[in-house]
């Protein structure tokens, strides 16, 4: 079912670190590749808290649409605005956009959707439960 919103959660916000640069000076992507994937579990958190559904265990299945359009560098204050994208049975998916403001000015970074399926934890074993609840 699709659940498209035009509201966006600020899930996460940073300063990013000279430890987290690669050799070129800037903020190596896996960095921010991970923290698209903190803010996107805390904004598909959010909506569900939101609407009311049970919360349970998040996993992440796929990471998709990746565009890195500018360099994130050392001292940014980066914000990372989530929003549901699509709702299925067992999954959310979710639009991160990484966003800076320099100068004055607001500037997209980098962007992805990232898909989660809720699970029931039992041993060692992830089976995939109705986000809804049952």
């Amino acid at each position: 079912m699709e659940t498209p919103s035009d509201d966006r959660y600020l899930a996460l916000k940073a300063v990013m670190m000279p430890r987290d640069t690669n050799p070129y000076g800037t903020i190596f992507g896996g960095v921010t590749l991970s923290y698209i994937d903190q803010a996107a579990v805390v904004g598909a958190r959010h909506a569900i808290r939101h609407a009311g559904w049970p919360e349970q265990p998040l996993v992440t299945v796929a990471m998709d649409r990746i565009e890195f359009h500018q360099p994130v560098f050392v001292g940014d204050v980066v914000s990372f605005l989530t929003k549901v994208v699509r709702v299925g049975r067992t999954s959310i998916t979710m639009h991160v956009a990484v966003e800076s403001e320099r100068k004055n000015e607001l500037v997209r970074l980098t962007e992805a959707q990232v898909t989660y399926v809720a699970v029931k934890l039992d041993g060692d074993t992830r089976k995939p439960v109705p986000i809804r609840g049952e």
